[in-house]
């Protein structure tokens, strides 16, 4: 494993602890963080959310922690406060590995600009 491979894991696992003494339960992986971030992003509370709201939360998560990396933009916000994202850019075609490694790399990103957590 590469040194910015476990510097990337050890950022992670600093972010995952910090989640679990906000929130009171540590998120068990990349999706639970997302769910997350969608749903502070739609800002309408933690409530009980059907099967297809959650893949639209985290639909949102993914477009939102992506548009870090100028992958897509915010187009707008529908009459339910829900986001809606457009393409700006066609992301790089990863196996499953590198698609994760990317997610988390723009999830941390996420907490240190929307949250100013700095985790080293």
């Amino acid at each position: 494993m590469f040194k910015r491979d476990l510097d990337l894991e050890r950022k992670w696992g600093k972010l995952l602890l910090e989640l679990e003494e906000t929130i009171g339960k540590k998120p068990k992986d990349l999706n639970g963080v997302l769910f997350l971030i969608g749903v502070q992003e739609l800002g309408k509370g933690s409530k009980h959310f059907s099967k297809e709201e959650k893949q639209d939360l985290m639909h949102i998560a993914i477009c939102k922690v992506l548009s870090y990396a100028g992958y897509y933009e915010l187009e707008y916000v529908d009459q339910d406060g829900w986001p809606h994202w457009n393409l700006k850019q066609e992301l790089p075609h990863f196996d499953l590995l590198e698609q994760e490694k990317l997610l988390k790399i723009q999830v941390l990103e996420y907490f240190e600009k929307e949250y100013e957590l700095q985790i080293d």
